[in-house]
């Protein structure tokens, strides 16, 4: 079979495909669950972590086209999974790959790819070329799509189309009631090591985080408690009196999918009274960019969005001391940024992107509030942030 066939005759054995709002067809070899599913097709250019990708709540509503070749072959377990516990499997809806997924190959698999993607409900498409389809979201932009499996390899393309068209898309959306948590929770989880998994947090005399859960990655939460916090996870939609009745020390505002500006109609007044109280503050992604809205600035949609384990970062502004000018490699999954042309005075840009120069981070003046747009707690990628939890946790009292 070819690595990918735009045109609409199916090729022999074609148990897959991915069909474009344009009526771009795209044929390939379907795995995982069956069935079919829609949302934006992004492209990630990690190289391992491929279950922490697609259970992150972020990649929700999105298809993941995997620019590593060789996806799945080294199986998943239960211990590589970024969104835990819930009532619906987190995370992207499905994935593209290169290769056909061999079976697993490494001694801490406990299923294969194509069942652990079957069991968590998300459609996966192998058999084409993932390089022309990078270059065509790089030229075009982040596209609505329909993706769909079918052993018998039978599908309705008309419908997959109209299906892909009609999909309100990222903009204007709110994602997050869909992804956090219903109710508040003790985080107790700790740092993981091979062969013990993951341990348990310590509480006794930690400064207390409130974390608000918009769409989080477990790992904010385990690096939270590894730099020295006690932390409560509370739901997006949890009130400013609700926040500071638990008399928190500082509070930390998670990364999650969709628009922020959707999001960020009853989030930000939220933020807006912590800064007026003068909470410590700390955003990440999502968390990030609403902080940046309540502090006068603006969002906007990037044309592909940043997403892998290999974005170089630079340091900037003098709240940064003297790390400034210094770079970091970073995790990133974003399709939405602060606008760096909208900063007010009072808002000091701390991190820029390499790549396009676009804004990574932000330190409201007069405030111990800070957030960056990349992930510090990875999972997958360099772990070359994680000074940012002890900077956070330090300036608690």
């Amino acid at each position: 079979m070819a690595r990918s066939a735009s045109s609409h005759a199916q090729p022999p054995g074609s148990t897959g495909v991915l069909v474009f709002a344009d009526g771009t067809v795209i044929w390939g070899k379907g795995f995982g669950h069956e069935g079919q599913a829609v949302g934006e097709l992004c492209f990630n250019t990690a190289m391992t972590g491929y279950q922490e990708v697609m259970t992150d709540p972020s990649y929700d509503a999105q298809v993941v086209c995997f620019t590593f070749p060789h996806i799945g072959n080294v199986g998943a377990n239960a211990e590589d999974v970024e969104s835990r516990g819930q009532e619906r499997s987190l995370g992207a809806v499905g994935c593209v790959v290169r290769e056909d997924v061999t079976p697993s190959s490494s001694f801490r698999a406990e299923s294969e790819f194509g069942d652990w993607l079957r069991a968590q409900g998300k459609i996966g498409l192998s058999g084409v070329d993932t390089r022309a389809l990078t270059r065509k979201v790089r030229l075009e932009g982040a596209p609505n799509v329909a993706i769909a499996h079918d052993p018998g390899g039978k599908f309705d393309l008309k419908a997959l189309r109209k299906l892909a068209q009609e999909w309100s898309g990222l903009e204007g959306l709110d994602l997050v009631p869909r992804v956090t948590r219903a109710e508040s929770e003790q985080w107790g989880g700790g740092g993981w090591t091979l062969g013990k998994g993951y341990g348990r947090a310590d509480w006794q005399g930690k400064p207390h985080v409130v974390a608000i859960d918009y769409g989080a990655k477990d790992n904010i939460f385990r690096n939270l408690a590894s730099a020295g916090a006690k932390v409560t996870v509370v739901p997006a939609r949890t009130s400013l009196d609700e926040i500071m009745a638990l008399k928190p020390d500082g509070v930390f505002l998670s990364n999650g999918p969709g628009d922020p500006a959707a999001t960020g109609k009853y989030a930000v007044p939220v933020i807006k009274g912590l800064l007026e109280a003068d909470v410590p503050l700390f955003g990440i992604c999502l968390g990030h960019q609403m902080l940046g809205l309540a502090a006068g600035a603006k969002t906007a949609k990037m044309h592909q969005g940043h997403r892998g384990a290999n974005h170089p970062v630079k340091r900037v502004g003098k709240s940064w001391g003297a790390s400034e000018g210094l770079f970091e490699i970073t995790s990133m999954n974003h399709g939405f940024a602060i606008d760096n042309a909208t900063l007010p005075p009072g808002v000091e840009e701390t991190h820029v992107s390499l790549f396009d120069g676009t804004n990574c981070g932000i330190a409201i003046t007069g405030k111990r509030a800070f957030g960056v747009q990349y992930h510090p707690e990875a999972s997958p990628g360099p772990q070359d942030s994680f000074y940012l939890f002890e900077k956070f946790v330090g300036m608690l009292g």
